[in-house]
């Protein structure tokens, strides 16, 4: 069998899949991931884009961050792609149980997923720091300068920013959905961001596949390693 062969029998007997996913699920989506070639992290600005996204960069240069922010995170127009619209099938028909993931574009959810932890948060939320009323990525993006609430407090992002400690309830939810997943399939993501990558640690069983462009740390533990588009390998398996 082929390594599409496999990974279909796996889901096919699977009960309890779990998806753990990084920028590579995005970028299929036309979203720049940080990290590659391409990436925010090899462009130049007048700050490095991780001292931009950044509590102190945000709290110290509030308004030079949502230039930033606007203008590179903000990709409203991004619609899901194949691997959003296979897992979001997959949990329809019983076998996903949860999708994990880095992004924070909420596309799973546009695709018709349920069951998603959002490690790093998402665009889609936003609050004042002040009184905690909730904003719509909208009024970040119509906007200028610092986005403000009426009561006068400063507008935040609900995304996890460098220095920031993920939520202890999201990760929580993780490791009990990994402790219990039968089949674990990590994709698009180079596993090389902490504490999420740490993630992994919990999975005790034997259907670890790794669906990735290049190599991760994680390979001498899969066992199962795709290497390509996860887009295009989802869009091969076929639904019972």
């Amino acid at each position: 069998m082929n390594e599409i062969e496999i990974l279909q029998e796996m889901t096919e007997k699977s009960k309890n899949i779990v998806f753990f996913g990084g920028a590579g699920v995005s970028t299929e989506s036309g979203i720049p991931d940080f990290r590659s070639v391409d990436g925010l992290y090899s462009q130049t600005y007048q700050y490095p884009p991780e001292t931009i996204l950044s509590h102190e960069f945000f709290m110290n240069n509030t308004e030079e961050f949502y230039h930033f922010y606007r203008n590179k995170i903000l990709y409203l127009e991004a619609k899901p792609n194949d691997a959003h619209l296979k897992l979001a099938e997959l949990e329809a028909n019983g076998k996903l149980k949860a999708v994990i993931t880095q992004n924070i574009d909420s596309l799973h959810q546009l695709a018709g997923s349920k069951k998603v932890l959002e490690l790093h948060g998402s665009v889609h939320r936003n609050y004042c720091m002040n009184c905690h009323q909730f904003f719509p990525v909208q009024t970040i993006q119509e906007s200028r300068g610092v986005p403000l609430c009426s009561c006068g407090g400063t507008i935040k992002p609900d995304v996890v920013l460098y220095g920031e400690g993920l939520n202890g309830d999201i990760m929580n939810q993780s490791v009990a959905a990994i402790k219990s997943a039968d089949v674990l399939i990590i994709g698009g993501t180079s596993l090389g961001v902490y504490p999420a990558a740490g993630l992994i640690d919990y999975y005790r069983g034997r259907n670890l596949v790794l669906v990735n462009k290049s190599s991760t740390p994680m390979d001498a533990r899969a066992n199962l390693i795709i290497k390509g588009s996860i887009g295009e390998v989802f869009k091969q398996l076929e639904m019972e």
